[in-house]
């Protein structure tokens, strides 16, 4: 069960931050360059925690063998 709640978290960790990185581009788009510097690097701190989460997941769930 721990398994199956650390991948659904880490998907929907990139999932937003998928999102931040539209909401980035379209500011960019847009002319504000501030919105998105910073909502490209709130998507980046998302991405990194996303992953941590999915990897974190399959090194812990892992079989030891002894």
């Amino acid at each position: 069960m721990k398994q199956y709640a650390g991948l659904v978290i880490g998907v929907i960790l990139i999932f937003i931050a998928y999102g931040a990185f539209r909401t980035g581009a379209h500011g960019w788009e847009s002319g504000y360059p501030d919105l998105g510097l910073w909502w490209t690097v709130i998507g980046a701190i998302l991405s990194i925690a996303g992953l941590a989460a999915l990897i974190g997941t399959w090194i812990h769930t892992q079989a030891r063998e002894h």
